[in-house]
């Protein structure tokens, strides 16, 4: 049975900021579980005025209003797949994230034993200065390639032909020499991303995952704060249901839940569950400021 928290209310909002803030200061380690709320929080949209000003030529010719559904359009060429791909990985990829959710996040548990597992593929934490090796991006990484056979269990780089792409494409086409293809076998190459049974796990992807495995073994039993932020239910047996399992098993953890729009969590875990129904961003800025600072503001 799940237990349903929703501290819509500003008071609410605020005692359980309190107690997050309190099992985030009492806890030997941290694991952040993030997925896609996350970035939105950090200002990666995907639909409104962020997609108008990248991609208001390919919505105007064909009437799609956000990134994703652009994403699955069946496009005629190409060549006109990747002048919309280096667009959608450039400002999703290669483009700092325009509010400092993660910069805010890095300055609460860069002094911890942490770990974070995310679904995300736009690699902000590392731009915000995680340490790589306490990383887990098990979705892949908008800033890699892959054959799309595969042939091999490699990822290749795009930056660099990312923004060749950006800064050659015309008439929302990219040159047909700018076309990705493997180097191992000539076959077209395309995102490094789990959507089938063709998703690469390379060699960094398993080193991650082993790290992961490594750490949790490592602080069995410890004082452990399992901290979600932004995890829906698109793929919940990747990170909530495995933090509510090691909850529960773990007398000694919490697990917290921040997340707009409502939070929840197995009666078997309440006493030590903290769930928060806000902005991310905010949570986080509270996070940081201690109270008296906050008070002054």
């Amino acid at each position: 049975m799940k237990s349903t928290a929703r501290s819509s209310n500003a008071q609410a909002v605020s005692d359980n900021i309190e107690r997050l803030r309190r099992a985030l200061d009492a806890a030997d380690a941290v694991v952040v579980g993030a997925g896609a709320g996350l970035s939105t929080a950090a200002g990666f949209t995907y639909t409104g005025a962020r997609f108008l000003r990248c991609f208001s030529d390919f919505a105007d010719k064909y009437g799609f209003s956000d990134m994703y559904s652009g994403g699955f359009y069946p496009f005629a060429s190409p060549e006109e797949f990747w002048a919309y791909w280096s667009r959608y990985i450039f400002i999703n990829r290669y483009l700092d994230a325009p509010k400092p959710v993660y910069d805010d996040l890095l300055s609460l548990v860069g002094d911890k034993d942490y770990f974070v597992i995310t679904t995300n593929v736009d690699h902000c934490f590392q731009k915000a200065g995680f340490d790589k090796k306490r990383l887990f991006y098990t979705q892949g990484d908008y800033g890699l390639f892959q054959c799309s056979e595969p042939c091999c269990q490699e990822t290749f780089d795009n930056e660099t032909i990312i923004k060749q792409m950006m800064e050659e494409q015309k008439e929302m086409r990219i040159p047909s020499c700018l076309l990705p293809v493997c180097p191992h076998c000539g076959k077209p190459l395309t995102m490094n991303l789990r959507s089938d049974g063709t998703f690469v796990e390379d060699e960094g992807w398993h080193l991650a995952a082993a790290r992961y495995e490594d750490f949790l073994h490592a602080h069995r039993g410890a004082k452990i704060l399992f901290w979600e932020l932004g995890v829906g239910y698109n793929t919940p047996g990747i990170i909530k249901y495995p933090f509510w399992r090691l909850t529960e098993e773990n007398p000694k953890a919490v697990y917290a839940a921040v997340n707009l729009g409502g939070t929840a969590y197995p009666k078997s875990i309440e006493k030590r569950a903290i769930g928060i129904d806000a902005d991310i961003g905010q949570v986080t800025a509270a996070l940081r400021d201690p109270p008296a600072a906050s008070a002054r503001r």
